[in-house]
């Protein structure tokens, strides 16, 4: 089966770029955010390739007005993996690891962007994450983070915002390896209830530094993957276990503040305060029960929804994982920068430092 791939000097096995692996769970995956620094808008997407699947999708979500519109598009892989559109969604690598572009083309649903991300440092590579449950392999996977700007434009039921580096902030991902995607598990392992997953994502963009922090905790609180990096022009540091404190709205799985120390007393610190806004990864297909990943929606479907923030019940199941928009301030050497980010927040069963016992119960 030989693609569009085949042609460039790609190739991992013997095999043609269309095979990937023997896992059904293989994804290689495009993720991107961002928006203007005035808080007008906020708008992600994402594409995914899934070959074992025969699926490619994406999706692209704009919140604005309050509400976020939530645009979907899936199609038959066949094996063409180089192909990066799916309907009114479409990707292209105009720079490797340095500039991509994002274009919308969606007027009956109000909906058309062309978005120009260019990376204002290079990407970081985040440690490989592996987690098994019993026997069974759950997660092992890649990703690579980049912080950067926007320029060009995005339209809104006729209403065009001009995007500007100097306006816009934003963060791009590529992720890659073995997740849970599809169908669901037709007999999960034993050993995977009650389920767990305790997830923090924050890479954050301030004028002349970037700053990246996450973990993955288990239920007793022991982090299994956690990573923090501060880049400056030149220049990246790297901490393989700073140290976390947290603060949560009473009788929810929110954050109120995340306090991040890299390293020791006269390391630097992040903190981060979300503002208010949460935007719901279940526009990007995360967790929603229809378009999740790797569904198979056959030769090609196109949806379009939105969700109403005021009548919107936080709590829901299928709401719990949100990035918070926050507030970012890095202090270096008794220096405030103040910046802009993001609190991904996925909190799932118990987490004993932070008192939550059950699957969705509230913080005390």
């Amino acid at each position: 089966m030989l693609t569009w791939g085949d042609d460039y000097p790609l190739h991992q096995t013997p095999e043609p770029i269309a095979f990937a692996g023997g896992d059904r769970n293989f994804y290689d995956r495009y993720f991107f955010n961002g928006g203007a620094k005035d808080g007008s808008i906020f708008f992600a997407a994402t594409l995914g390739v899934y070959p074992q699947l025969d699926v490619m999708d994406a999706a692209f979500s704009l919140l604005a007005d309050g509400r976020q519109r939530n645009l979907r598009a899936s199609k038959r892989l066949r094996g063409e993996r180089m192909d990066l559109q799916i309907g009114p969604i479409a990707i292209e690598v105009l720079q490797p690891l340095k500039k991509l572009r994002v274009r919308i083309r969606a007027a009956d649903f109000g909906l058309e962007a062309d978005l120009l991300f260019e990376g204002a440092f290079a990407p970081i590579q985040e440690p490989r994450f592996t987690r098994r449950q019993g026997a069974r392999l759950f997660m092992d996977y890649t990703r690579m983070t980049q912080a950067g700007r926007w320029s060009g434009a995005l339209s809104v039921d006729g209403v065009t915002f001009a995007m500007t580096p100097a306006q816009t902030w934003g963060v791009r991902d590529r992720s890659w390896g073995v997740r849970p995607v599809g169908a669901p598990e037709s007999q999960p392992p034993p050993e995977a209830t009650p389920p767990q997953f305790y997830w923090l994502w924050s890479p954050c963009l301030f004028d002349d530094r970037a700053a990246f922090f996450h973990t993955n905790d288990d239920a007793h609180g022991k982090a299994w993957n956690r990573r923090g990096v501060v880049q400056a022009p030149g220049a990246l540091a790297d901490f393989e276990a700073p140290i976390l404190d947290w603060r949560y709205h009473r009788g929810s799985r929110r954050l109120a503040s995340a306090f991040i120390r890299y390293a020791g007393e006269a390391g630097p610190t992040l903190l981060l305060e979300p503002d208010g806004r949460h935007f719901y990864m279940s526009g990007l297909g995360y967790t929603h029960p229809k378009w999740g990943h790797g569904r198979d929606h056959g030769e090609g479907e196109v949806a379009y929804d939105e969700l109403l923030l005021a009548d919107l019940n936080d709590a829901a199941p299928e709401h719990l994982h949100v990035q918070a928009l926050a507030r970012a301030v890095l202090t270096e050497n008794g220096q405030e920068r103040q910046g802009f980010g993001v609190l991904e927040q996925l909190l799932v069963g118990p987490h004993a430092p932070s008192r939550l016992t059950a699957l969705f119960d509230g913080a005390p």
